[in-house]
């Protein structure tokens, strides 16, 4: 064993190859997110601070926060950051700011106060544990009972004595937040990123009334639990006697870890390349796109493209706002999303994060941005043939049998770059046809990446609220909320179920099963999988192909077990593609004489 992988590493080849991704590896996670960052990342401040001109000396000082701050010396900063937290969150829901801009609005408070960067306040920022994703409506759902007790027993605190037995009351119900939440999850840590969570959301609903909120924030943010103490003590104690292990130990895994990542790159560069070989149509990926181009634009300029949101340029409607096509001033087609809803503004911060740089020809290209105070835009390539839907079920045509495997086909490679993204696997979360789009061309192209969600290298899942459309959601997702690659394989063989029968989901005047996967397992299981093609084809398709997929469909809205990858789906699909391909060349080559070539040819009809 130890001599063929000596052998391995001392090839010169696969030496400069280690070199070259080493390199590539250092631009793209420590250069790369730098440079793309100061293009595109606004550093000011996101939230709307206003420090008192006594922000520097503390009003009653000596209080932690319960252990959110690490200086009493920075509660009146912490305050102000509060109550603009709570600010934001009434308009947006958003509770939590990210790490990126957390650090923007501490750097702008370090002329105000020099030692901010040490209170402590960065470690509230968002993330996937516990309470740390929740939106307000999140807290209001999951947190309502506690959340309603802290406002009414916070309601008391009308003394200027802090020790009065009001704001005893307000203390002893926040006290109560945390302890209920460590129960629950086993970490003091996350329990008290809830009672943050409930604290903000309390914040927001009582934005109006700053005097009471100002009293609500001197009962709390004065207290300095004995027991938060201790625990700190003891922490510092373990931190100190073991702080000359944790050196070393440290060292020793990060060495561990940078062997392994060569490792992997290899592994992973081995692997991809066999992967490139085996596709016959190799979707291509992003690299024409190292250039990426994304833009703010005015609001002059939105109205200049859309004719100021004309309703003869309106397109559609989404979830989270109405779309309209424009014209830039360089000529390109476009389509505008305006977002106006506060409670989807979520999904404007979530488009813009996921789309910014990720780039694949079967994704819808997000060109840039427009962001106001209480509205907002998206700017998108714009995809001549509408979506999916409108030529399933609409008006708009008949689409062939050579094009609909065409669009699974561009589907299924635009889900399998998504999960197999280099920083993380990106889930969509919404596959369906509405969110399909079709170029002039036919060429399909993904959309609408509001509900995606990123995993990180190697996680295997990530727990999250149950989102998406009703009859397109993985059943086990909906069971366990665990989000990963195998829910948009479902939602994926739902929408190929779609394209092959030319039926929508649900079926209320069925005299079968009401929902579409059920009866293509009850077809296939009695042998009768033609019934359950399109009529609109007039039987112009290949038997042959029409099974495979069929087959495929229904692995793919499977147990969760016995899914395919998408990479697995994209190579099968291109195979089935490849058969009607030479089927309708036959078909054309033998036009002449239909008679002979009807007993013979795979094409059927079942007019």
């Amino acid at each position: 064993m130890a001599k063929p992988v000596l052998n391995f590493f001392m090839s010169t080849k696969l030496k400069c190859v280690t070199l070259l991704l080493y390199i590539a590896s250092v631009f793209v996670f420590c250069i790369l997110p730098d440079f793309v960052s100061s293009q595109f990342v606004d550093t000011s401040c996101i939230l709307d601070i206003q420090l008192s001109s006594s922000a520097n000396s503390s009003n009653y000082g000596g209080g932690n926060w319960g252990g959110f701050i690490e200086s009493g010396q920075c509660e009146d900063v912490f305050d102000e950051y509060l109550y603009a937290l709570g600010k934001r969150a009434k308009h947006t829901s958003i509770v939590f700011l990210n790490s990126t801009e957390q650090k923007n609005c501490l750097l702008s408070l370090e002329t105000a106060k020099n030692d901010v960067l040490n209170c402590g306040i960065q470690k509230l920022t968002s993330g996937d544990d516990a309470c740390s994703s929740y939106t307000t409506m999140d807290v209001s759902n999951k947190l309502g009972g506690q959340l309603k007790n802290l406002g009414t027993a916070c309601s008391l605190t009308e003394s200027k004595d802090i020790s009065d037995q009001g704001c005893k009351s307000c203390l002893r119900t926040w006290e109560e937040i945390g302890t209920s939440s460590e129960k629950e999850l086993n970490s003091s840590y996350e329990a008290g990123i809830c009672r943050f969570a409930a604290l903000v959301t309390l914040t927001s609903s009582l934005i109006d009334d700053r005097e009471r909120l100002q009293k609500i924030y001197k009962c709390l943010g004065k207290q300095n639990l004995n027991e938060a103490m201790e625990l700190s003590d003891k922490a510092s104690n373990g931190i100190s006697r073991s702080k000359a292990g944790m050196v070393f130990l440290v060292i020793g895994v990060v060495g561990i870890l940078a062997m392994v990542f060569i490792v992997f790159l290899l592994l992973f560069y081995k692997r991809w390349m066999h992967k490139v070989r085996s596709v016959r149509r190799k979707a291509p990926f992003a690299s024409k796109y190292s250039d990426v181009r994304f833009l703010k634009f005015s609001l002059q300029e939105i109205y200049s493209a859309t004719n100021r949101l004309n309703s003869s340029n309106y397109v559609g409607q989404g979830v989270a706002g109405k779309v309209y096509k424009g014209i830039l001033s360089n000529g390109e087609h476009v389509a505008v999303k305006h977002i106006i809803d506060d409670g989807h503004l979520e999904t404007f911060f979530r488009e813009v994060t996921s789309l910014s740089q990720v780039r694949h020809p079967n994704l819808v290209d997000l060109i840039g941005f427009c962001s106001l105070k209480e509205e907002c835009y998206l700017v998108y390539e714009l995809c001549h043939n509408g979506n999916l839907s409108e030529w399933l079920y609409g008006k708009k045509g008949v689409l062939s049998w050579i094009q609909r495997l065409e669009i699974a086909v561009d589907c299924a490679r635009g889900l399998w770059f998504l999960h197999n993204y280099p920083e993380g696997c990106i889930v969509h979360r919404d596959i369906k046809p509405t969110n399909i789009l079709l170029t002039a061309e036919f060429h399909a192209k993904l959309s609408d990446f509001g509900l995606s969600k990123v995993m990180d290298v190697g996680q295997s899942f990530v727990s999250s609220e149950v989102r998406g459309t009703f009859g397109y959601v993985d059943p086990e997702y909906q069971r366990n909320r665990h989000v990963n690659a195998k829910g948009d394989v479902y939602s994926f063989g739902i929408v190929l179920l779609q394209l092959l029968s030319g039926q929508k989901v649900f079926n209320l005047n069925s005299n079968g099963p009401a929902q579409l996967h059920k009866l293509a397992k009850f077809l296939a299981r009695v042998g009768n999988m033609i019934e359950f093609a399109d009529p609109k084809l007039n039987g112009e398709y290949s038997v042959e192909a029409f099974d495979q997929a069929l087959k495929l469909a229904l692995s793919c809205t499977g147990p969760k077990s016995e899914r395919p990858s998408m990479e697995q789906v994209a190579l099968k699909l291109e195979d089935a593609l490849d058969i009607s391909i030479q089927v309708d060349n036959s078909f054309t080559c033998g036009q002449a004489s239909i008679s002979d070539y009807s007993e013979t040819s795979s094409i059927v009809s079942v007019r």
